[in-house]
């Protein structure tokens, strides 16, 4: 049975990460983004962090501020720059941060694969490209497949709009894009809402 535990703040919510972990981050753009755990972390002291997110984010906060801090050791990601990228342009040339480069495809079907318990699953993409480097492939009905391995986390920090005091959550549209898959892959969830009601209250 899972434990459910509901904190009263976000700090206290992040308080167990530790330094080293592998995060998996949702959000797509400002959708589905748990900025206020992110920043949490600021506070929290958490160093030395595998962040994996759709992108590696922009301007000052979130997972930026944590790149502009030094607290990012590696991030995995299908884009890690746009516009205003500076800090982790900045951290990238001075070769502080490592960067994994995962298609995006690819990069939520490592995280499915994570939650559902699969070993490793063989996809085109990426096949015949430098990200094919170093990697199993094999021609399959006619056509050439790399093998990917899952990626699962020590803590998923996920965005939802509302959860049951059982841990169920419902999202918001295109805020639910990576959170149901990130939410299994995680050894523990840490999920901030804008509403939580008594079990049953949520719609099957």
């Amino acid at each position: 049975m899972n434990r459910v535990a509901i904190c009263s703040s976000a700090l206290e919510a992040v308080a167990g990460i530790a330094d080293g972990a592998t995060m998996l981050v949702s959000g797509f753009g400002s959708a589905g983004q748990p900025v206020e755990l992110v920043e949490a972390l600021l506070e929290s002291g958490a160093s030395e962090l595998t962040v994996v997110s759709n992108n590696a984010c922009g301007g000052d906060n979130g997972l930026a501020a944590l790149i502009r801090d030094g607290r990012v050791r590696k991030v995995i990601c299908s884009y890690p720059r746009q516009s205003d990228s500076w800090h982790f342009d900045t951290a990238y040339r001075a070769r502080t941060i490592e960067l994994e480069l995962v298609p995006q495809g690819n990069l939520a079907e490592r995280i499915r694969a994570a939650g559902a318990g699969i070993g490793a699953f063989f996809t085109p993409t990426g096949f015949g490209t430098p990200l094919a480097e170093g990697k199993e492939s094999r021609v399959i009905g006619g056509r050439g497949y790399l093998l990917e391995y899952p990626l699962a986390g020590d803590v998923a920090l996920v965005a939802a709009h509302r959860a049951d005091e059982l841990g169920n959550l419902v999202y918001r549209k295109t805020a639910r894009n990576f959170g149901p898959i990130m939410a299994a892959a995680a050894t523990t969830t840490i999920v901030q809402v804008d509403e939580i009601v008594p079990a049953g209250a949520l719609k099957p």
